[in-house]
């Protein structure tokens, strides 16, 4: 099971991106879990996940979660403003599984 871990600075504009990605993840048959926090509680959560995805509007924190995603040994990137906009739940599951493979 993959397991997916989205952040923004509240928590609450991921959560219909989670609805989303979770609904093509179902069609495709693919086991994940897939949950949003806010930046605050991000840094804990990674160590649940298998990889880290934050917002657009939080791009800046970038780096500052880098340090602990290398210590868990994790992938993070920022979600594509145009996916984040549009909610496109299939971009930014693709995006995720990738970088959970190339991990």
């Amino acid at each position: 099971m993959k397991k997916i871990l989205l952040a923004c600075s509240s928590g609450m504009s991921t959560s219909l991106l989670v609805t989303k990605m979770e609904e093509e993840a179902a069609k495709r048959g693919e086991e994940v879990e897939i949950w949003a926090v806010a930046q605050d509680k991000a840094e804990t959560d990674m160590e649940k996940a298998d990889v880290l995805l934050i917002g657009p509007q939080m791009r800046f924190m970038k780096k500052k979660f880098a340090v602990t995603a290398e210590k868990v040994g994790i992938p993070l990137d920022v979600i594509d403003p145009v996916a984040y906009g549009r909610v496109d739940g299939v971009a930014v599951l693709d995006k995720a599984i990738s970088l959970i493979e190339q991990n």
